[in-house]
């Protein structure tokens, strides 16, 4: 009895230890669509801890293995020079994708509708498939760091509603 109780065991173990891992990503820093041209010095600012929060939350989330961008920083000066908007790009997710051997690449970008209404965007890629795989956005009311925290936080709760929905 005990031998079958410690091969089930062991059986268990095993079918947890070859568990596949999250797909990897590489989360591209938020930019900002701003029509009016009013951004300031605190919009930027907030741009580079939104980009730092996102990649934090996604990774304690679990869902992905979060890579570093600096193996591809010279591909992504590159592409941010030939486009406006990288999300905008054709081949960028691609060459940044393919630069860094990721599976996936995730563009971000907030537009400045008024100085009191922003948008807080994310679509990402699936560079295996060739498609778009998630889009979600979220409008926030108030150009402060608590409203963009808030705004990033509700995205990533989307992103793993969207993930483990197709589960």
């Amino acid at each position: 009895m005990r031998r079958i109780l410690l091969l089930v065991l062991l059986t268990g173990l095993g079918f947890q230890c070859q568990a596949r891992e999250p797909p990897s990503l590489a989360v591209l820093d938020f930019e900002l669509v701003d029509d009016q041209g009013t951004a300031g010095a605190d919009e930027f600012r907030r741009l580079a801890q939104a980009s730092t929060q996102l990649r934090e939350e996604l990774a304690q989330a679990g869902l992905y293995q979060i890579v570093d961008l600096a193996p591809a920083a010279e591909i992504i000066a590159a592409k941010r020079n030939s486009v406006a908007y990288l999300y905008t790009c054709n081949d960028c997710a691609e060459a940044i994708g393919g630069a860094l051997g990721v599976d996936r690449v995730m563009f971000a970008w907030v537009q400045k509708v008024s100085n009191l209404i922003l948008n807080i965007n994310v679509e990402q890629r699936n560079l295996r498939s060739g498609t778009i795989e998630l889009v979600t956005s979220v409008d926030v009311r108030g150009n402060t760091d608590q409203s963009w925290q808030r705004g990033v936080r509700y995205l990533v709760r989307r992103v793993k509603e969207r993930i483990n929905d197709r589960r």
